[in-house]
């Protein structure tokens, strides 16, 4: 296996470890260590580092290592904005290009992600904060815009667009309430109008609903993130907000 391949499977892992939560915002990665852990040398590892950087989920600080980001909150909303605008235009690609199979697979994407919005909301008027089941609503909204980025045909879009939507649920971060549930309500009529702009052969109605979909989505991450403060301050890791796009 080359050093390139190595570098590839170590920045996956890294990824998928920093979005997960698994290594939390805040974390020093340390060359010899991810040495040891993957059992190569530290040419692969300074490689995947250097990916990882560039995806901005880490930044390489003189004399500490490398050290696991924090969005701030301009940050945060600039990601939103960026990502917002990325989206709309593959949302409005794909209206054109959509098939009865696309849209099929669509539908049923929204259909899942419409049951988890009202199992969250349920489980949130019950007082119980389950985040086995955020996680679950979150990977169904990606995979709602997954059948759009497929149906679009642009890779270079597709990859821009995901890169700008790194995984915000952090383990131990997430927060319910009335006010929160009707923004996760929103989500997911947002989600059914985008459906029907695309069914309709809107491209100008389905970029407009995607933008406004994306940029509201930030709002509810950012509603999320003063509840997470204010129920319990000594949580919030410090500076940044502690999770993903």
């Amino acid at each position: 296996m080359s050093d390139g391949t190595k570098a590839d499977d170590i920045a996956l892992a890294l990824e998928e470890a920093i979005v997960s939560g698994e290594i939390p915002p805040g974390s020093v990665l340390r060359q010899e260590h991810l040495s040891e852990q993957f059992a190569v040398s530290r040419t692969p590892v300074r490689e995947a580092l250097r990916r990882l950087a560039a995806l901005g989920l880490v930044t390489f600080e003189p004399n500490r290592g490398v050290r696991v980001r924090s969005l701030s909150r301009e940050e945060l909303r600039e990601a939103f904005l960026v990502r917002a605008e990325l989206e709309s235009l593959a949302t409005e690609i794909a209206a054109t290009r959509m098939t009865d199979e696309d849209l099929a697979a669509l539908e049923n994407a929204e259909v899942r992600f419409s049951d988890l919005t009202r199992r969250l909301v349920e489980a949130s008027h019950a007082g119980r904060q389950d985040l086995e089941l955020a996680r679950e609503w979150l990977h169904a909204n990606h995979s709602f815009h997954d059948v759009i980025y497929a149906a679009a045909q642009s890779p270079l879009v597709e990859r821009m667009a995901k890169a700008a939507r790194r995984t915000f649920l952090v383990k131990p971060f997430w927060a319910t309430g009335a006010d929160l549930d009707e923004l996760f309500e929103k989500n997911d009529h947002q989600h059914r109008a985008i459906r029907e702009a695309i069914a309709a052969r809107s491209p100008e109605g389905a970029r407009v609903l995607a933008r406004e979909h994306v940029l509201s989505s930030g709002r509810l991450l950012e509603a999320i993130l003063d509840k997470v403060a204010a129920q319990a301050p000594e949580r919030a890791p410090a500076g940044g907000v502690g999770y993903r796009l």
